[in-house]
């Protein structure tokens, strides 16, 4: 008898399986028909079209730089500077700051989301159980003796739950969280080489400052010996009250700029500190930068081709454009019929005493499908929105392309000009010099005035604050040069 029950069982559930399987076909059959006659996509797709590297003329602007054998920047570019201390910094800010912390968290944010949609494209398999105590009326479902008697409704169950994913629906909604997630990634890296960059500005910033207050204490030295010269003048009878009172008039403002600078060189550190996610305290214990001279700028090879691979933030935007086509794909697979599968098994019983026993059981399975067959429009305007998306993604990377051409040949641009500036200005500060040192000797000797010195004097200031500014500006365009060139980011396929 027992093995006529199992017999019969086991027959049953092949039924059952036959029958699921003969459900499934006739579901995809009557889909199929379905589809054919309902709501359509027809006649909605992008515009845009992505740019390469062959879009972008650059050997012309370029010039000689463009052929020459240089490598990328490395990670950790800013050691060519040749400064302990930057590097101290640098390795600080990129172990510690929030900034980079919050890029970090996205990233996680993008990643779990990304598995959370992998999830929908497998079965999902839920557990329960419940106790009730309840008061079954006498006028319904349950008839008596339960109705009108309290009683226990006991539950225990497993259920399944899949939807097919004949369309690829979820598979393109998964694609295009993993995009997202990888340009999340790209955005971490991104805002690593902006930070780097940020932080190698404002210590360059700090040198200028330096460099500045050496040209104005330099100043102040100068004008307090022309005013000690011009009192022993006045004293032999030789200048006025009027060059003695121009003389000493001179010094507060020589006074005045070291003043000025010392407060740029302690706002400065205050931002150092900052971008370190430090108190201003940090600042405090920054001295004063080391930099070596850089000279010259060369550009690797294959500069169009390889730049594609080496900018995060041009990556990020890339990855971008594949969720936004995943997107347009998992709105086009909502056209289509959707179809699930569900199966339930488990035990139910008034009281404990059968609970556990064969006539408990519950078991149910079986295939539901939905098709759209009149919406308003409703998965027409998502698709057109997603289309819209991907036109959107596609120009902003493309545009991106065109300013990362341009800040490269920006850079080699700005390193040419410095470099004439810089030559025209070593001739400019030895004439001034000279002019300076002749006009001072004549005043000595009794031979020139004060206005000339004066005049004299502002041309030499001037030029050395120049040689200041230029020094500050090379190692300015060599930071910007390095982040335009992807600040050491590896080459990755796009």
């Amino acid at each position: 008898m027992e093995r006529g029950i199992v017999g019969t069982g086991i027959v049953s559930r092949r039924i059952a399986r036959y029958a699921i399987g003969g459900v499934l076909a006739s579901v995809l059959l009557a889909s199929a028909l379905l589809a054919a006659g309902c709501v359509t996509s027809a006649g909605l797709s992008p515009q845009a079209r992505v740019a390469g590297p062959g879009d972008l003329t650059v050997s012309r602007s370029l010039g000689d730089a463009a052929v020459s054998a240089a490598s990328w920047p490395g990670d950790r570019w800013w050691t060519r500077f040749g400064d302990p201390q930057l590097d101290r910094l640098m390795s600080d800010a990129l172990a510690r700051s929030p900034t980079l912390k919050e890029a970090e968290a996205r990233t996680r944010e993008a990643l779990a989301a990304a598995s959370g949609a992998d999830s929908m494209r497998f079965a999902q398999i839920d557990a329960g159980a419940s106790s009730v105590r309840e008061l079954f009326p006498a006028q319904s479902l349950v008839p008596p003796p339960y109705g009108g008697t309290w009683n226990t409704l006991n539950e225990l169950s497993a259920s399944l739950a899949w939807d097919i994913d004949f369309w690829g629906k979820n598979r393109s909604a998964y694609e295009g969280a993993l995009g997202e997630a990888r340009a999340a990634a790209l955005d971490e890296r991104a805002a690593r080489v902006t930070l780097a960059a940020s932080i190698a500005h404002a210590y360059v910033a700090l040198e200028h400052a330096y460099l500045q207050l050496d040209v104005a204490q330099s100043l102040l030295q100068d004008r307090e010996q022309i005013y000690a010269l011009t009192e022993q003048r006045n004293a032999a009878g030789i200048d006025s009250q009027l060059e003695l009172k121009q003389a000493q008039s001179a010094l507060p403002d020589a006074r005045e700029r070291i003043t000025r600078l010392h407060e740029e060189i302690g706002h400065t550190r205050n931002a150092l500190a900052a971008l370190l996610g430090e108190g201003p305290d940090r600042g405090l214990a920054i001295s004063r930068p080391a930099l070596r001279a850089i000279s010259g700028a060369e550009l690797p090879s294959r500069l169009p081709a390889e730049l594609l691979g080496r900018r995060p933030d041009i990556l990020a935007l890339r990855w971008r454009i594949e969720a936004a086509r995943h997107g347009i794909d998992h709105a086009k697979a909502e056209f289509y019929p959707d179809v699930s599968l569900t199966a339930l098994v488990g035990l139910q019983s008034l009281g404990l005493s059968a609970f556990a026993t064969a006539a408990s059981r519950e078991i149910g399975a079986g295939p539901a499908i939905t098709l759209p067959i009149f919406d308003a429009g409703r998965l027409r305007a998502g698709l057109s929105a997603r289309d819209a998306e991907y036109d959107w993604a596609v120009d902003r990377y493309d545009q991106a392309l065109a300013d990362a051409m341009r800040e490269v040949v920006d850079q080699i641009v700005s390193f040419d000009s410095v470099t004439e500036q810089q030559a025209e200005q070593r001739e400019g500060l030895a004439t001034a010099d000279d002019a300076y040192r002749l006009a001072l000797l004549r005043y000595r000797e009794g031979l020139g005035n004060y206005l000339q010195v004066l005049t004299t004097q502002t041309q030499l200031l001037a030029q050395r604050s120049l040689d200041a500014d230029l020094r500050a500006r090379t190692w300015d365009v060599s930071i910007d040069l390095a982040r335009a060139l992807g600040g050491g980011l590896a080459a990755v396929e796009h």
